[in-house]
């Protein structure tokens, strides 16, 4: 006979997991009752049967899941760099197709077993297409210390109407975490599970992809523009100090029922140029840097135009278009004469970079928006903040309708016209934009495909996970031509016209923020502020000046010991003499401050250790050239830091 766990299961699972004990309440059978059968397996442990195909070994289950998880810690460890190691520690790791549970349990001993130390925070999510799968496994194996273990989540699909991608509950619960650049996610693989439903965790195994992709073209981003970044923020610091945070604006709309337009910069937008007017009448609008132009040339200026993107390229957006009525919300680092545009009002939201945030944080916090890699994303977060119970959006296309990269006139296509040439003419440059960024056919938002990219679709499902995140801000989508993305509903232009007009109401409210945050933020609080900015520059000052010169110290320390080791004149003494130097050093480094800033500018290590191999075999020269290439990177990356912070250019 059988076990039966399922009320000791079933109590610890509506005390930790109290949405998923209802969703499986609610889910209803999606497999027959002669599709699942359980028998016993030669060990004594239960097994499982669907559709005729065994889920587990039916010789000893438990062992099987015990090899696959150590094999694959074991190829994620291989993967990982030494410098991505601890990092590799924080990412999750996915088992897709739960079965009976076997496979996790024997992940999470696997981890416990590989790292002590951090086993317990160490994230697992499961994927399984089958709830009843899932009731099985509760009712046949005790999973209490599987339960009980921190951070273990679970994904579910069938448990909704059948419409739609079930599969947005994996996206979810990757945004909780964040991946390491260059490694890949630790995934076990049910293969007889996923073998029965290929097409749903193929479409999960893609949105593993997304998330980690996204990291990585954060980092190679990171890599390109950093120093910019780093000059930017030097120069627009005492912003910091003089300008107000979008946190003096959160919940201004809550509870009024203004509907908000959000101007996004894609190529639909053109169809709602001869209705901005009558828009601009009946919501408050924002728009992105993009589209700020458009509006203005029109005689509609936006109440808000929010600016992200700290390269001089997008300060053209904004160059020659006074917007004297619309106010910019923008981050610290951004390209310098955006704040000294002629706008209404200005404000920050909370800096993406460290050097930003270690200043925000002692002068005057800002509050903070999603960073979704797109001004769009933060500005549909920035509406958000506001509490905006709907939002009406023209332009978001995130794909090429009639193979258009953006509206018509927008700066992109305006400096394609001016530079085109016999041999170079601007279809040239638009052809170029439409293939460079891995074009495919998608999901159509009126129905049939419409040309995307991996980039736009990143953004896609960023915009996907947030709506299903905060499902009381409603979405809708003027125009029905760009990608589909599931939480966005289509509206007919008729449908933002024949809402009330609210004009008077919204000047009136922007009136009476905008007055009380000048009252307060210039009052009596900005001589704190200034003597707040004073002590978090000379912290700044004598922070970064400590790490260099700790990391200067052990660079020099490792590089001696090293080259001693290579002649063969390596004595104890010099090695316990280099072995306490790096120890000191990355003990007072990691206890530092203003760390994060210093490692900001920090290079990729993953080609440093192939180097190193092929220098020497020795294990303890190798690890003294690794250490000597890191504190002498980070002493330059604090160096680069002082300078641009004394010398802003």
């Amino acid at each position: 006979m059988l076990p039966d766990f399922l009320a000791a299961n079933m109590e610890v699972l509506r005390r930790l997991y109290p949405r998923l004990a209802e969703e499986l309440d609610k889910a209803a059978d999606d497999l027959a009752a002669d599709d699942l059968t359980a028998e016993r397996a030669a060990s004594g442990d239960p097994t499982l049967v669907c559709r005729g195909v065994y889920l587990h070994s039916k010789r000893d289950p438990r062992r099987e899941a015990q090899r696959l998880a150590e094999s694959a810690v074991a190829n994620v460890g291989a993967d990982a760099s030494a410098s991505n190691a601890a990092a590799n520690d924080d990412n999750p790791a996915l088992v897709l197709g739960f079965g009976l549970g076997y496979a996790a349990a024997a992940l999470a001993t696997s981890l416990t077993t590989a790292r002590a130390d951090i086993a317990a925070a160490r994230p697992i999510i499961v994927v399984e297409k089958h709830p009843r799968i899932l009731k099985k496994a509760l009712e046949l194996c005790d999973l209490r210390p599987l339960l009980q273990r921190s951070g273990v989540a679970f994904v579910l699909g069938g448990t909704g109407s059948g419409e739609g991608d079930d599969t947005a509950g994996v996206t979810a619960a990757l945004s909780l975490f964040k991946s390491t650049p260059g490694v890949p996610p630790l995934v076990i693989h049910n293969r007889a599970l996923t073998g029965l439903d290929e097409e749903w965790y193929a479409a999960v195994e893609e949105r593993i992809k997304t998330w980690n992709s996204r990291t990585n073209v954060n980092r190679a981003t990171q890599k390109r523009f950093g120093k910019r970044w780093v000059c930017n923020l030097a120069r627009n610091l005492t912003a910091v100090r003089d300008i107000p945070g979008i946190s003096l604006l959160q919940g201004i709309l809550k509870g009024r029922g203004i509907p908000v337009f959000l101007a996004a910069a894609g190529p639909t937008l053109d169809a709602s140029a001869d209705i901005l007017g009558e828009i601009a009448k009946r919501c408050l609008t924002v728009a992105v840097d993009t589209s700020l132009r458009f509006l203005v040339s029109r005689r509609a200026p936006p109440d808000f135009a929010v600016s992200v993107d700290p390269q001089y390229w997008n300060f053209r957006h904004l160059d020659r278009t006074p917007a004297p009525n619309t106010c910019l919300v923008t981050e610290s680092a951004v390209y310098p004469p955006v704040l000294r545009h002629q706008f209404r009002m200005s404000f920050l939201y909370r800096s993406f970079f460290p050097l930003g945030q270690f200043v925000e944080e002692k002068v005057d916090p800002k509050g903070e928006l999603a960073a979704g890699g797109s001004v769009a994303t933060s500005a549909w977060d920035f509406i958000r903040h506001l509490g905006a119970e709907s939002v009406w959006i023209a332009g978001l296309d995130l794909s090429f309708p009639e193979l258009k990269t953006h509206f018509r006139g927008a700066a992109f296509e305006e400096k394609s016209h001016t530079e085109s040439r016999r041999f170079s003419p601007a279809e040239t440059w638009n052809f170029r934009a439409l293939r460079d960024g891995q074009p495919f056919l998608a999901k159509r938002q009126g129905g049939g495909t419409v040309l995307t990219d991996k980039r736009l679709s990143l953004y896609a499902a960023w915009f996907e996970n947030h709506f299903s995140r905060f499902p009381d801000v409603k979405n809708y989508s003027l125009h029905g031509e760009g990608l589909a993305i599931p939480g966005i509903e289509t509206a007919a232009v008729r449908d933002i016209l024949t809402l009330p007009e609210r004009r008077r109401e919204i000047d009136l409210l922007l009136e009476e923020v905008f007055a009380a945050i000048e009252a307060d933020f210039c009052g009596e609080k900005a001589a704190a502020r200034a003597a707040h900015y004073e002590t978090a520059r000379q912290a700044l000052f004598s922070g970064l000046a400590k790490i260099k010169n700790l990391a200067e110290d052990a660079a020099e320390s490792a590089e001696t010991a090293a080259r001693r080791g290579k002649q063969g004149r390596l004595d104890e003494r010099t090695r316990e003499r280099a072995l306490k130097m790096l120890d000191t050093a990355n003990k007072a480094i990691t206890e530092s401050a203003v760390k994060e800033i210093a490692g900001f500018l920090f290079p990729e290590t993953a080609e440093w250790e192939a180097e190193i191999a092929a220098l020497t075999a020795d294990p303890f020269l190798r690890h003294l050239e690794f250490s000597a290439r890191l504190y002498r990177s980070l002493a330059q990356a604090s160096a680069y830091n002082l300078h641009a912070l004394k010398f802003p250019s």
